[in-house]
């Protein structure tokens, strides 16, 4: 049997590297698309208040004046509010609670606040599961 020396063929060096190639650009085909599975399924929660307008409610007292917030939903997924808090005080609200992804425009009365003029007031929203998902701190306005 006679072997034929004028077939070329890859060298082992050249074999590996064109391996080793593939198998890092398959490498990163597959994480690149675990992390889209990943974010898709995990989602963000976030509100911006892009408004606060207080409101006092003449003749019945202060501590009946309210705070109108107009939100919109920057997240990913959809948010419930659940819980209020002004100055770290749980308040009553009503109005739009229920944020889909890219929801704006959406309002919420906090009821009873007692604000004061010229007084800032901290405002943060929290979702059903109790995660702190929007915050902002408006002044009241002057006399």
């Amino acid at each position: 049997m006679k072997i034929l020396k004028s077939k070329k063929a890859l060298s082992p060096v050249v074999a590996s590297i064109i391996l080793i190639a593939v198998t890092v650009a398959v490498s990163i085909a597959v994480a690149a698309w675990m992390g889209a599975l990943t974010i898709g399924f995990m989602g963000s929660s976030s509100i911006t208040i892009t408004d606060a307008n207080f409101y006092p409610v003449n003749g019945t007292g202060q501590s009946n004046n309210y705070i109108n917030i107009t939100m919109k939903n920057t997240g990913t997924k959809q948010v419930i509010i659940s819980n209020v808090k002004v100055n770290n005080a749980v308040k009553a609200f009503s109005g739009d609670t229920t944020l889909d992804a890219g929801a704006t425009n959406k309002t919420l009365t906090i009821i009873s606040v007692g604000w004061s003029n010229g007084n800032p007031y901290k405002i943060d929203l929290y979702d059903s599961s109790g995660s702190l998902v929007g915050s902002t701190q408006p002044t009241a306005p002057g006399t």
